[in-house]
């Protein structure tokens, strides 16, 4: 595709279509993302622990990948253990 690319009128209406609902979708992203993070700074502030770490923990349960992190976490622990790192 060159940078003179001409589109047609039925080309222009289907742009124009995916950009407006493009920016309502990202825009209903980011409103759903700042409701998530002020909903995880709020119970994490309650349950005393790091927003970081529940975000993590809801990022590993959506992805169901608590396996593959248990297993990146032991071979974590046994590197550190073998330098002698882990105090």
């Amino acid at each position: 595709m060159s940078a003179d690319k001409v589109f047609t009128g039925e080309e222009k209406i289907k742009l124009n279509q995916i950009i407006n609902e493009g920016m309502v979708t990202m825009h209903e992203i980011e409103t759903l993302n700042e409701g998530l993070s002020d909903t995880v700074k709020a119970i994490a502030e309650e349950l005393e622990i790091k927003p970081s770490v529940l975000k993590k923990a809801i990022r590993i349960a959506h992805k169901a990948k608590f396996a593959q992190e248990a297993e990146n976490h032991e071979l974590l622990e046994t590197i550190l253990t073998t330098v002698g790192r882990t105090m």
